[in-house]
């Protein structure tokens, strides 16, 4: 690093990706940093600057080899930082520069306990249990979708819907004759799963595919509509609902659809304020004049639920405006994900299940394909203007133009 950039920073002062040490701290409080840091969006520990942006420089003698220690013995799983020294007023400052963690959760191995610390702004604390489920969701290890729904049970999913993509999807010809037989199939494929206390509840897979009335039992289930009359959120409102129903459609053996899922639904509330009928070219016929593609509509909506982070305990915002449609999921994207990455087809399946079943039933195709293919060449076929897609820490915003 460069003298000036270095001196710059300091300027700067702390913040989210940014800490000042003292290099007489002790190990498990350096451990604390690195982990919280890795973590995050990774960051730089500056080890001889006073939190005032001081510089009093460092004395501890083998101090790299101090760091490497650290890193190997008390950051579990083992980081391997890099490390560099900078002169400046003929003091010595330690740069210790971490990478975002693509192994998260990393914890502090001290006093034989294992603690998950994460970076909030300039301050490094101890995650709460929100914070722990999504770090283990960013690592792989944990797929909330399976997670248990607490109070359901086989009597609260849609037995019509199941005995349609298991029978008519799935081709099982022999389906179970007794609810007992239903709930180990279901168990099998992660749709409902057995608690320590021997009783059988949904997932959240399960619930939101097949579920009744599934927003009962979670509250993060169904889907928030508002038209607005303007360009900007208001009171003021031309229509608003709560949609709560199975994701998924109802089917009879031929094919046709007899009942209509939550994704039914949202497109019948998109028709209705943001198309309108006309003349079809030989004026004879009429035809439905949409605002937006149809199908960039569809795919947004699909994206919401397939790819959203399941442990935020807020519904999935659909808000059609004066100028656009603005689809909100709660969350961000997964880890290394990018709005660019995303638009060239990076695939890092946040909830398979939920995607696997979709694609059972050909609500997604071509994986990772959607927002190049539907959303983007939709939208621009369709009024040539591109999507806007938004992305920050608690929310993936796509915005649809009129």
């Amino acid at each position: 690093m460069l003298r000036l950039e270095l001196l710059e920073i300091i300027r700067n002062g702390e913040g989210s990706g940014i800490e000042f040490k003292r290099d007489d701290i002790r190990a498990e409080t350096l451990a604390k940093e690195i982990v919280a840091l890795a973590n995050f969006k990774g960051g730089r520990i500056i080890l001889g600057v006073e939190d005032s942006g001081v510089i009093s420089g460092i004395t501890k003698p083998n101090l790299e080899e101090w760091v490497m220690n650290i890193c190997a013995n008390n950051v579990h799983p083992r980081l391997i930082p890099y490390y560099e020294e900078v002169e400046i007023d003929q003091r010595k400052v330690a740069i210790i520069s971490l990478d975002m963690g693509i192994s998260k959760p990393y914890v502090v191995r001290h006093n034989n306990r294992e603690d998950i610390y994460v970076r909030i702004g300039s301050t490094s604390r101890i995650a709460t249990r929100e914070e722990q489920a999504r770090l283990f969701q960013a690592g792989g290890i944990l797929h909330v979708e399976t997670l248990p729904v607490p109070r359901t049970s086989f009597v609260n999913l849609d037995k019509r819907r199941l005995e349609d993509y298991f029978g008519r999807i799935r081709g099982i010809s022999d389906l179970p004759n007794r609810d007992v037989e239903w709930v180990q199939l279901l168990i099998n494929m992660e749709l409902m799963v057995e608690t320590k206390f021997s009783e059988e509840v949904c997932t959240i897979a399960g619930l939101i595919l097949f579920g009744r009335e599934p927003k009962r039992f979670l509250t993060q289930a169904g889907m928030e509509w508002v038209v607005f009359p303007g360009v900007e959120k208001d009171y003021d409102t031309r229509d608003r609902a709560t949609l709560d129903a199975p994701l998924v459609a109802l089917w009879n053996r031929t094919g046709e659809q007899i009942e209509g899922g939550l994704l039914d639904l949202l497109i019948s509330k998109v028709r209705q304020h943001a198309s309108r009928e006309e003349l079809a070219e030989d004026h004879l016929t009429r035809r439905i004049k949409w605002d937006f593609a149809p199908e960039a509509v569809r795919e947004g909506i699909i994206n919401a639920f397939v790819h959203r982070d399941w442990t935020r305990p807020t519904d999935i915002e659909v808000c059609l405006y004066k100028d656009r449609l603005e689809i909100v999921s709660p969350g961000s994207l997964p880890n290394n994900v990018t709005v660019e990455r995303m638009k060239l087809g990076l695939r890092v399946p946040r909830n398979p299940i939920l995607i696997q079943t979709l694609r059972d039933y050909g609500y997604v195709e071509h994986m990772g394909m959607g927002v190049r293919n539907k959303i983007i060449k939709g939208m621009l076929e369709h009024n040539g203007k591109e999507p806007t897609f938004i992305v920050d820490e608690d929310r993936v915003a796509v915005k649809l133009w009129r």
